[in-house]
């Protein structure tokens, strides 16, 4: 059943990474029920959630419902009677599959955005905080005596550049120096004008969403940190032919994971909340671009998004530019009869 369920799947384009959760998922439920598939009932998927939301490390309500929906992918193919699960079951068995979960037992998806609400853009202050941090590190580094001071150079500058591109953190380990384009319309900056993502966030079964990333002109500060990398701290790793622009001692590429731990080791220094994370960067760069007078529809095709509603979830615009909008609305509306004078 598995192997013909990896199969199906792979048949859908569905990449590898993507299947063998979803194969792992279900010799849980397996392993923890003590039955075969033809023999699970909702009680038994209702005892499995049950399960997974006690203790310290209980899942949150996006992973029951992803738990939910893989175990209810899979029972859709042993009851699908194209591939005639339903005889071979009853006829060795005298038992068939039937439905674990349903409307009654599972997760309901009524809202868009279920992150956890801690997760938020950070302010002006703190991606300055944050950035002072990782700037100070290589040096305190040297100063210790310990080895790493070159890495935390090019760190710094790798969390620059997510902010500054609004990139997510695979898109940024997988870019490479051939990727970095100039923008005609902005001369200014040089090679850094715009950014080629080729490895942009996928769909189900389709391959990496590509799209060029522009640099705004109030991002244009980090085109010397950048640079400064690319000139001298890069070099330092005798990369030699390696085409990734951010590269590791070994001469590899820098991997999400690493960026990830950059931005952990930065924030830790800056004293900056721990619920904060490298994506928090790119709601960031949602934000201020929209504080910054971006349009909409550009903000959206930046950052790679095909609904303008996923954008408006990441966003998180301060008071000041909600009144400054609330303002220029009623000014527009009422002209000289309004007066912000009590």
């Amino acid at each position: 059943m598995l192997e013909g369920w990896a199969r199906q799947q792979s048949a859908r384009f569905l990449r590898e990474k993507t299947i063998r959760p979803r194969l792992r998922l279900i010799k849980r439920l397996e392993e923890f029920t003590g039955l075969y598939p033809w023999q699970w009932t909702p009680v038994d998927g209702e005892a499995f959630i049950a399960h997974l939301r006690s203790g310290t490390s209980a899942i949150q309500m996006s992973t029951a419902r992803t738990y939910e929906v893989t175990i209810s992918l899979f029972l859709e193919y042993l009851l699908d009677v194209r591939y005639e699960w339903i005889d071979a079951c009853r006829e060795r068995f005298g038992e068939v599959p039937q439905v674990v979960f349903h409307e009654g037992n599972s997760v309901l998806h009524t809202v868009e955005y279920e992150a956890d609400p801690r997760r938020r853009p950070l302010t002006y202050d703190e991606v300055q905080a944050l950035f002072d941090a990782a700037d100070a590190r290589p040096s305190r580094i040297r100063g210790q005596g310990r080895k790493g001071a070159l890495a935390a150079l090019r760190d710094a500058a790798v969390i620059k550049t997510v902010y500054a591109y609004g990139t997510r953190r695979t898109e940024s380990s997988k870019v490479d120096l051939a990727d970095l384009r100039r923008n005609r319309k902005m001369p200014q900056f040089g090679k850094y004008g715009s950014v080629m993502v080729r490895f942009g966030k996928s769909s189900k079964g389709a391959p990496p969403k590509r799209r060029t990333v522009l640099l705004i002109p109030e991002m244009d500060w980090f085109t010397d940190s950048l640079d400064h990398y690319l000139t001298d701290v890069r070099p330092q790793f005798t990369p030699g032919r390696h085409p990734a622009l951010w590269v590791t001692e070994r001469v590899g590429r820098l991997s999400p994971r690493s960026i990830n731990e950059a931005f952990i080791a930065a924030r830790r220094d800056a004293d900056l909340d721990e619920d904060l994370d490298l994506h928090c960067l790119r709601h960031s760069w949602i934000t201020h671009a929209t504080e910054f007078g971006y349009p909409a529809r550009f903000v959206q095709e930046n950052v790679g998004h095909s609904h303008a509603s996923t954008t408006a979830i990441y966003m998180g615009v301060s008071n000041e530019y909600r009144n400054a909008m609330l303002e220029a609305s009623l000014k527009n509306r009422l002209g000289d009869y309004w007066d912000v004078t009590p």
